[in-house]
């Protein structure tokens, strides 16, 4: 390509990685897999490569992708916390040891395994854990020192400690403890998480530690950051130090020439599946710490370490049936069984297989071979169809509920299949487990396993039971006890002064998540009011449609409904109405939607501006829209602005309306 287009092409690519990095490094929920962020950071680096003249400050080839975010005091590093430039292919680390021997003479490495987690900072003083915080943009983090005391792995106290002592390590979480937390997640309707690196970075930039506790984090340290009164020479001697105090560190071995390093960095991809984590490539690092002073460091990366990112792994294997599990609001999902195949480090034989559209688009029968990757994911994802097997036939989706034998349904403009029984036992263990987990009325103690042996013992029947319980009879239970009998009552009483919002998002109304039961309960305020709403007034709250206007319309208009909050009231559920709150700025009542790159802001931060002044975002453009602010490339939502006549400003006119 010309230097027009490339330069077109690099300002696109760096847009879209910046929202990524966002994505990823911010909010914990990135869009797109490891593999495909490496490839668009890649692409972006042949460009700079070809046209050095491309090369800006703020590229995302000169800089850590993530920020320092708003919940947490910044803290500033003293020492930089650098990134690493990634490799894919072995000629690609032989070219980094050509390099480093260009500068050194018979370098040693160590090799390490490239944890897949969130990268910290931990400050010592005189043995004493005072200070801990999130890496950052390398050079600002936030300090999350209290949700770093949660971990039991991390020594808070040293022996024969020097004055100051800083380390740096990775916070992650456990593959048996990611696997339990999204069970728990499935069962209770909500949204899992994608994979244990995001469940370990979201639980540590949590702002209540208390909750960053119960989610069991770990951490490896890998690198002392400064130090007095220990002067290593080697990052052997500093590891061997670092163990010697009592932090956990990983296996690691030296060598001095490149092909042994690289049967290492095939040994440990051969062992993943050994380790307490998730890897996504080997570390090779120089030994020798005078060695790393002389290589010195990029605007972004140090030139002394080079990591080495493990490809999307790849395989085939025979699909030998299909359950379905019936979720908590009576949703059919289809869970593929496979013939066991080693991915990634793991056994896979198992994969959900997401609705009857996805199996009739992808054409898959019993008895197939199918393509699975497993791409930074803990759950497998079904890629194609590679061949049918021998007489095989289309999979066909039951009638009939496999829990209770009811009648199923798909609903117009719905994916999936759905029990039409309320009472289905799978919907109402599902449900229990909504009902008191954290988000809804947050009874503590009260996990799946309680929940089940409560139902098969006959102590409760619904919900409502819950608050009819005696201690006694939870005493007697397998693996109970008066204690934690007493714990469980205590914890049910507790539950009983909970928000409103959370009671209406623990009945489960369907489309209802939490956000939308708390828009719900500030517009109407109590749950009286929701019982006379019609679905004009719901529907006229901003960020409801029609179709979760009518869900809530249908809920409260039911009979049993309004026996059910009779029965929780008399059993002594509060249910204080919320006090309306007196709102006020600048965009008071004004609904925007924010599209494009902006060019001295993040979406994030207008965003922010807006809240403050009394405004509302959405990220739909309709005819209650008030304003679209647009910045450059503003793609399908400035379209729609323009044909519903909604009015258009750029980021200079809503700087001006703030003043």
């Amino acid at each position: 390509m010309n230097f027009e287009e490339a330069k077109k092409k690099a300002v696109k690519l760096s847009e879209e990685i910046n929202y990524h990095n966002d994505r990823y490094y911010n909010h914990d929920d990135p869009e797109i897999s490891d593999f495909e962020y490496d490839m668009l950071l890649r692409e972006l680096e042949d460009i700079e490569a070809d046209y050095p003249e491309l090369v800006t400050p703020d590229s995302p080839t000169q800089r850590v992708g993530g920020s320092k975010g708003e919940k947490f005091s910044p803290v500033t590093h003293t020492v930089p916390m650098e990134s690493l430039h990634d490799s894919f292919s072995p000629d690609e680390i032989r070219d980094f040891d050509r390099r480093v021997r260009e500068v050194i003479d018979a370098p040693e490495y160590v090799v390490e395994p490239k944890f897949d987690g969130l990268s910290v900072s931990c400050e010592y003083r005189n043995g004493v854990f005072v200070r801990g915080s999130t890496r950052g943009d390398g050079t600002t983090g936030e300090d999350v020192t209290d949700n770093l005391m949660t971990i039991k792995s991390l020594p808070k106290r040293l022996k024969n400690a020097p004055a100051f002592l800083e380390v740096r390590g990775e916070v992650y979480m456990s593959v048996a403890t990611f696997e339990r937390i999204v069970a728990e997640q499935e069962n209770n309707g909500e949204k899992p998480f994608k994979n244990p690196r995001n469940a370990a970075a979201g639980s540590l930039r949590q702002k209540d530690a208390k909750i960053t506790a119960k989610r069991d984090l770990d951490i490896f340290v890998f690198n002392i950051q400064a130090v007095e009164g220990f002067e290593p020479l080697t990052h052997v001697q500093s590891l061997n130090y670092l163990t010697e105090l009592g932090f956990p560190t990983a296996f690691y071995n030296s060598y001095d020439n490149i092909d042994d390093v690289l049967t290492e960095i095939e040994r440990i991809d051969a062992h993943r599946g050994d380790l307490p984590c998730d890897i996504d490539g080997a570390v090779v690092k120089v030994n020798n710490l005078a060695d790393r002073e002389i290589l010195g460091s990029t605007a972004k990366f140090p030139r002394w370490a080079e990591a080495y990112k493990y490809p999307p792994e790849e395989k085939e294997t025979e699909l030998l049936d299909i359950e379905i599990n019936v979720g908590r609001t009576g949703a059919l999902t289809p869970v593929g069984i496979f013939k066991p195949v080693l991915l990634a480090g793991t056994t896979v034989s198992r994969a959900t297989l997401h609705n009857e559209d996805f199996i009739r688009e992808k054409g898959i029968n019993i008895g197939d071979t199918v393509l699975i990757r497993k791409a930074g994911e803990i759950i497998p994802e079904v890629l194609s169809l590679v061949k049918h097997g021998g007489n095989t036939v289309p999979y066909e989706f039951p009638e009939f509920c496999p829990s209770c034998g009811s009648k199923v349904i798909r609903e117009e403009g719905e994916a999936a299949l759905r029990c039409t029984n309320t009472d289905c036992p799978a919907q109402l263990l599902r449900h229990l487990i909504h009902f008191v987990s954290r988000d809804a009325m947050d009874i503590d103690g009260l996990g799946p396993a309680l929940l089940e042996q409560l139902l098969n013992s006959g102590l409760i029947k619904s919900f409502i039971d819950l608050y009819k319980l005696k201690a006694e009879p939870i005493a007697q239970l397998e693996r109970m006890g008066e204690k934690s009998a007493d714990n469980i009552i205590r914890a049910i009483e507790k539950s009983k002064q909970a928000e409103i919002y959370r009671l209406v998002y623990a009945l489960g109304i369907r489309h209802i998540g939490e956000k939308a039961a708390k828009l719900l309960c500030e517009h109407f305020l109590s749950i009286d009011k929701l019982f006379e709403a019609s679905v004009e007034e719901i529907s006229a709250i901003d960020g409801y449609g029609e179709i979760m206007a009518q869900s809530v319309y249908d809920y409260f208009s039911l009979e049993g409904t309004k026996h059910l909050i009779t029965q929780l009231r008399e059993l002594g559920v509060v249910m204080k109405p919320l006090e309306a709150k007196e709102k006020v700025g600048a965009f008071l009542g004004k609904i925007f939607v924010l599209t494009g790159t902006l060019p001295t802001m993040s979406r994030k931060e207008a965003s922010a501006i807006i809240e403050q002044n009394g405004g509302k975002t959405s990220s739909s453009v309709s005819k209650k829209t008030d304003y679209v602010l647009a910045g450059e490339d503003a793609g399908s939502k400035l379209t729609k602005a323009q044909s519903l006549g909604v009015t258009i400003i750029s980021e200079a006119e809503f700087l001006d309306m703030i003043n």
